[in-house]
């Protein structure tokens, strides 16, 4: 009689946190065999060590019988650009079969990102199997970025989640029935305190000390590498004039060492003390360890579990220029940028009333869900009308685009019969020698 096998993937050791601990709080039956399929997708997985050689990863492995890697199994193609031919799929199911040896057994997936290679990849392959999704970070909050083909959507079963936004839902896979369930906090807060116990030493950081976490932007296009130096810089002196003598910066693993030069200089400059750590470990790690007395960020995911997980103050930097940079309008990182400016207070203003409501985010997301995909949530239209109408100010204007809400046909947008004027080459003329005129009259 054929078996069971779980195969769950994973790409962050923040994700493998995040599944040992849904193991642990029982949310998966016991299989025969349970698998932990490693993805390296970063631009050059050749020089960057996968998740499972990491520092703090032995506690995780123990949740798992064994360890396979997606990106040996289809050496030399990159996992995020390889998918198979639709003829050459049932070829590659066998082939993967044989070579993890799994026999005839009944496979079930535990997939992230399932919109986008390599999960998608992997849903494909396996045709018949069950899937399970979990988030790793805040896009799960957002809607699904592409509409998924229902021979995938329509095998998920549930979406997995941390409740790092408490009372908010997860739009992701809702057009599909799918269910979210939270994955307790306790259980996740177990295994990171199991992963904090056997990383190596890490410098002792002071007590006082600010936190800074790079994401490094420039990778994803949205921001030049001088603008994201900048921001660094910008992190550090916001921290400094909050009065914080030591700021320790944990770049991210793939960022070039010029970023952390740039912020000696300008530790230099402002007399502080800079601590860069270069250890791939996880910022949560340092949360439980060091316990900073401030974490800021841009839109980092651990600028939510600093503040809901670890009770530990947060802010963030630079969202703004984010949500003006972010495209297509539909960019996934969207809703992330947009939840950290609406529930973190900003760094260099330091105003805690600028937050918006915590009951109005579910409204909030409804709206940038049906602006972002609305083919794929049309039913969503009226919740978002009534937001926009109701709350779309000078606070919540940045989170939309006035093209956007124009071309939908949203409050907030330009109305129907004004729309031609943007075109309009007379208009434009007239608007330019007002302009003109006005200039003229200041003088």
């Amino acid at each position: 009689m054929p078996g069971t096998t779980q195969i769950f993937c994973a790409s962050t050791l923040y994700g493998v946190a995040t599944l040992a601990a849904a193991i642990d709080s029982g949310l998966f039956e016991e299989p025969d065999r349970r698998v932990l399929l490693v993805f390296n997708n970063s631009a050059t997985p050749e020089t960057t060590p996968p998740l499972d050689e990491m520092p703090g990863f032995a506690p995780l492995r123990e949740h798992f019988d064994e360890v396979l890697s997606w990106n040996e199994a289809i050496r030399p193609f990159h996992p995020g650009a390889w998918t198979p031919r639709a003829d050459d799929i049932p070829l590659f199911e066998r082939y993967l079969r044989l070579l993890w040896g799994l026999g005839d057994d009944r496979v079930s997936l535990v997939l992230e990102s399932i919109q986008v290679t390599p999960a998608l990849t992997l849903a494909q392959l396996f045709t018949d199997a069950p899937i399970d999704v979990y988030a790793d970070g805040l896009m799960s909050y957002g809607p699904t970025r592409n509409k998924l083909d229902p021979l995938v959507g329509t095998r998920v079963r549930r979406l997995l989640h941390l409740d790092l936004v408490p009372g908010l839902t997860p739009v992701l896979l809702t057009e599909f029935g799918v269910p979210a369930h939270l994955v307790p906090t306790p259980a996740f807060l177990k295994v990171l305190g199991e992963v904090t116990e056997t990383v190596p030493e890490l410098p002792d950081v002071p007590g006082d000390s600010a936190l800074l976490l790079g994401q490094y932007l420039s990778a994803l296009d949205i921001l030049s590498p001088e603008e994201e130096e900048d921001l660094h810089v910008r992190m550090m002196r916001g921290a400094v004039a909050r009065g914080h003598r030591t700021v320790v910066f944990k770049p991210h693993p793939t960022a070039p060492a010029r970023y952390s030069r740039a912020l000696e200089t300008e530790a230099e400059k402002l007399g502080v003390d800079l601590m860069v750590l270069d250890t791939p470990v996880l910022a949560e790690v340092l949360f439980d360890r060091a316990r900073p007395a401030l974490v800021v960020g841009c839109f980092s995911t651990a600028l939510f579990t600093a503040s809901a997980f670890y009770d530990l103050p947060a802010a963030r930097i630079g969202t703004e220029l984010l949500l003006e940079r972010l495209t297509p309008y539909q960019n996934s990182n969207r809703v992330p940028a947009t939840l950290a400016d609406a529930v973190l207070p900003g760094l260099e203003s330091g105003k805690d009333g600028d937050l918006l409501p915590a009951e109005r985010l579910p409204a909030l997301v409804t709206a940038l869900a049906f602006t972002m995909q609305p083919q794929i949530y049309p039913e969503l239209r009226p919740r978002a009308e009534q937001f926009l109408a109701r709350h779309l100010g000078p606070r919540t204007r940045r989170y939309f685009k006035k093209r956007r809400l124009t071309a939908l046909g949203l409050p907030g947008g330009v109305p129907q019969r004004l729309a031609f004027l943007p075109r309009n080459s007379t208009a434009r003329r007239v608007v330019r020698r007002a302009r003109a005129l006005r200039k003229a009259v200041r003088r």
